[in-house]
């Protein structure tokens, strides 16, 4: 189980009495920022099936896909025209702040949304080929210490973005210098980056191979418990792609203690602990109160990588 029976209950016994305060009638509106098929299409109908499950809303709740400029469009659509509709939430991941962090939706930032919960997430991890040389996670960071352009590193996104940032949080928690330096080769997915790191072409992938370490508070469960995580081996190097919500700015503090709260018991729930099973997310559910402070320091710490990088003036 990912979460105790008690707290499952105190979630439970929490929403109770949020709901009497407000709750939504009728349609709600669950925003993806991007087409149907996605990590943030796949969050709206998961969860809006799960709530409805649970009857945590009377009406149902509707995924709107609403693509563009990499969840910007959606985040100005919030903003700007949704600023006070306390039922509407916008699914988010990583992949957001990412782009707040690296000022991608102009004139916009992280303060101008409510954050109101996390429902789990994937983990970075660092691979390397089976006949590698490196064998653990300390050996490829001292290889990177001593030179920075010592080991080739591989992801599935551009340069900058989560995959890349993955490994530059753990070469920065390791005491590497020039990060700017270290070698990065982008590809149009982790597939293609994983056979450039079987061929040698280059070190290190941020994806699935012989796995070094998994950028993770603690080991992952099941067949995966084998794989030791970056902390074990004294680099305080954490990586979570999280899904989670936002909602607009000017709702009442009722609507966002409603949405909170329902998060916390859709997340206690069986139901949605099945969902995470078959599609392999990691728990992760920051406590109601803690995930804004996440999530504003997340966006500080990609803001100051990217700027170390040269992304960012």
């Amino acid at each position: 189980m990912f979460i105790k029976t008690t707290i499952a209950f105190a979630a439970a016994a929490a929403f109770s009495m949020s709901a009497m305060a407000w709750e939504p009638s009728g349609k709600v509106e669950c925003l993806a920022p991007a087409d149907p098929g996605g990590g943030w299409d796949f969050t709206c109908r998961s969860v809006g099936n799960v709530m409805q499950q649970l009857d945590l809303v009377d009406g149902s709740v509707q995924t709107v896909n609403m693509a563009g400029a990499g969840g910007g469009v959606a985040y100005a659509h919030t903003v700007s025209k949704r600023k006070n509709d306390d039922k509407l939430i916008v699914a988010a991941s990583t992949a957001t702040t990412t782009r707040l962090a690296q000022k991608q939706f102009p004139g916009m930032d992280a303060s101008m949304v409510k954050w109101i919960g996390a429902l789990g997430a994937d983990y970075g991890i660092i691979a390397v080929s089976k006949d590698s040389k490196y064998e653990n996670l300390n050996q490829l960071m001292d290889a990177l210490k001593e030179n920075p352009r010592a080991v080739k590193f591989a992801g599935g996104s551009a340069r900058g973005g989560w995959d890349h940032l993955k490994v530059l949080i753990t070469a920065k928690a390791a005491g590497a210098e020039k990060l700017p330096s270290i070698p990065y080769l982008s590809y149009n997915n982790g597939g293609e980056a994983m056979t450039q790191v079987v061929g040698g072409q280059v070190d290190a992938f941020t994806g699935d191979l012989r796995v070094l370490a998994v950028l993770s508070e603690e080991r992952l469960p099941g067949k995966f418990s084998n794989i030791p995580t970056a902390r074990e081996q004294g680099i305080d190097a954490l990586g979570p792609n999280w899904r989670g919500f936002y909602m607009p700015k000017d709702t009442s503090d009722e609507a966002q203690q409603y949405w909170v709260d329902a998060i916390d018991t859709l997340y206690a729930s069986e139901e949605w602990k099945a969902v995470m099973k078959s599609n392999g997310l990691i728990p992760f559910h920051p406590k109601a109160g803690e995930f804004e402070g996440f999530v504003t320091n997340q966006v500080q710490e990609i803001e100051d990588l990217s700027r170390e990088i040269g992304l960012l003036k």
